[in-house]
């Protein structure tokens, strides 16, 4: 008999969810860079654990909003724990317990679904405050299992997978067993340039940049050839990211090509161009093409 269910990944910006989630799965399905707030939508991994498929929503971080733009972020964070078997709460056990975890915990409180608490980057954390954190969290919020793991590591996360497997429903898979995301290679392509974009420019490019997929195209010779568009608010953000003599632009898409690459297994033309548009975050087919709901 298989099984199969819905686990939402929530938490407060920069807990690690996307690592977790890439580490369950065992291959990237989600970017990960230091800048808080990277994932935007929903993103799905599938993992398996033996007879198991275990469907695992990478949130964005949960915060107070203050734009559309956050409001859309958080609105999708909580829709993708709509439907779950488990709502897991991911929190960073290095940065301690804030307003954020608590805030959240108080929102799961009366909700029905079993719940997982995973104290994550306990290789970095204080290791007496560990035991702390979790009796704090556990006295607010009736959790099923607490669970002390690495996601970057590794470390716990046999023993959390198999729980959780534990936990899903009898049921048909929903994706044949080597499909390890429901993203499109449009979406993907998109996500990608988005993580170098951060990883490159962490400290000077402000949120207010996001990347759209213009055309994605395959060709006879087996080859991908993706056009994209980086939209910025300010001429001075668009000089950033081309840098001196289009310098930065160049080392963001040869890292990008290089990873889609590999993620699609096949060639890939890449090609970038930036553009100045003021209020970007104010478009609805900004929010169309990016997966995110239009909120008032």
């Amino acid at each position: 008999m298989t099984r199969c269910g819905l686990v939402a990944v929530l938490g407060a910006p920069n807990a690690g969810k996307s690592t977790l989630v890439n580490a369950l799965v065992g291959q990237k399905v989600a970017i990960v860079s230091p800048k808080a707030q990277t994932t935007r939508v929903r993103l799905l991994g599938v993992a398996m654990e033996e007879d198991t498929q275990l469907l695992l929503v990478d949130t964005p971080g949960i915060f107070d909003p203050k734009r559309r733009f956050d409001r859309a972020m958080v609105a999708a964070a909580w829709g993708g724990a709509e439907g779950a078997d488990v709502l897991a709460l991911v929190v960073d056990a290095k940065g301690g317990l804030g307003a954020k975890v608590t805030d959240i915990a108080a929102r799961i409180v009366d909700r029905p679904e079993t719940k997982y608490l995973i104290l994550n980057k306990v290789d970095l954390a204080d290791k007496p405050k560990l035991l702390l954190h979790a009796e704090k969290l556990n006295a607010q919020v009736q959790f099923a299992h607490t669970f002390f793991v690495s996601a970057s590591t590794g470390d716990g996360l046999p023993e959390l997978k198999r729980s959780l497997a534990a936990e899903m429903p009898e049921g048909p898979w929903h994706f044949p067993e080597d499909q390890t995301s429901d993203a499109t290679e449009r979406t993907l392509a998109a996500e990608v340039t988005r993580e170098q974009l951060y990883l490159q420019l962490h400290a000077e490019l402000p949120y207010a940049a996001t990347v759209e997929t213009e055309k994605f195209v395959d060709r006879e010779d087996g080859a991908a050839e993706i056009h994209q568009q980086i939209l910025v608010e300010r001429p001075t953000q668009r000089a950033i990211v081309l840098g001196k003599g289009g310098t930065r632009i160049k080392e963001i898409s040869a890292r990008a090509r290089a990873e889609l690459a590999l993620l699609l297994d096949r060639p890939v033309h890449l090609y970038l161009h930036v553009k100045v548009k003021p209020g970007w975050d104010e478009d609805r087919s900004v929010y169309r093409d990016i997966g995110l709901d239009w909120v008032e």
